[in-house]
Order: C-alpha cells, then structure tokens, then sequence
C-alpha cells in the first residue's frame, strides 16, 4: 500500500503523536470518501431496484445505508479528534472515492447485488489496509474504528453474495 499523504492537522491536546494523526487523518479521509461513495451507490440500489426481489432487498439495501451512513460519521468525528478536517463534501467525495461509479441504469435486483458485491469487496479490501497502516502509525484508537467497520463491510458483502448463490 502506498505511504498516505501528509494531512494538514489542527492544533488538539490529544497525546499522539503528528505522525500518527497525519497517517490516520490520511487514511480515515480516504475511508470517508469511500464510505459516502458506497452509501450513496447502496441508496441508489434501494430507490431503483426492480425485481422478484423487490422487497427483501429494498429493505436490505436501506439497512445497509442507514449503516454506512452512521459509520461516515464516526469516521468524520474521528478525523476532527485527531485534529484534521473531513473531507466529506459531495465535491470531495466524488474527487477522491478510490470506488468504480456506480452505473445509474441499473434496475434488476441481482445486478444492483453484483454491482454493490465489486464494491463493498473493494472498500473491506482498502479498510483492512488501513487497519495495518494505522495500527503501524500508532493509533489503536482508529485501527480499531476501522476494524469494526471491516467486520461490519464482511458481513453486509456475506449478505449480499449469498443472493448470488
């Protein structure tokens, strides 16, 4: 994994140290936009998914945003705790999502599963990296954050493959 780049951090009492908070403002803005980015294409999945499925997965994929969307929230928080600024504008999420787009004429319910599988695989996959990195930094605090959001982005991708047999 690439070195994240250097965060411009605010002055904080918190005890660590710079470089620790620069690699986790670093790595938790990477993670926000990311998250938002999935929120929004799980939210999109909900409002257009048509099907045999219709019902089973419009409530499954509005439990999934409704959960990604409080996960964005301790991650912003986090980034300010460690004295940096969340980069959770709709500008600055559709600059830095590290995410494929989500494509905008989906309508089956299966194809909205395969889309959202390709892309919660991909961010569990960018989190579990961010565990190593912030816990390599120093900051337990954050590789934990991160790690009950992998468990979280597991087991949301077990539900969504296990509707692709």
């Amino acid at each position: 994994m690439a070195k994240p780049k250097t965060a411009k951090l605010h002055d904080t009492h918190n005890d660590l140290g710079a470089n620790a908070r620069e690699v986790a403002v670093s790595v938790l803005n990477a993670t926000l936009a990311d998250t938002m980015d999935l929120t929004n294409a799980t939210h999109m999945a909900h409002w257009t998914v048509r099907g045999p499925q219709f019902a089973g997965l419009h409530k499954l994929f509005e439990e999934f945003y409704n959960q990604l969307n409080a996960v964005s929230d301790d991650v912003a928080e986090r980034v300010v705790q460690l004295g940096g600024t969340p980069d959770g504008t709709t500008q600055a999420v559709g600059e830095k999502t590290r995410l494929e787009p989500y494509p905008s004429d989906l309508r089956d319910g299966l194809d909205h599963v395969k889309a959202l599988t390709t892309r919660y695989a991909a961010l569990a996959k960018s989190v579990r990296e961010g565990i190593d990195s912030t816990d390599e930094a120093g900051d337990a605090d954050t590789a934990d954050l991160l790690t009950g959001l992998s468990r979280m982005l597991d087991k949301q991708l077990w539900m969504l493959e296990a509707h692709l047999g």
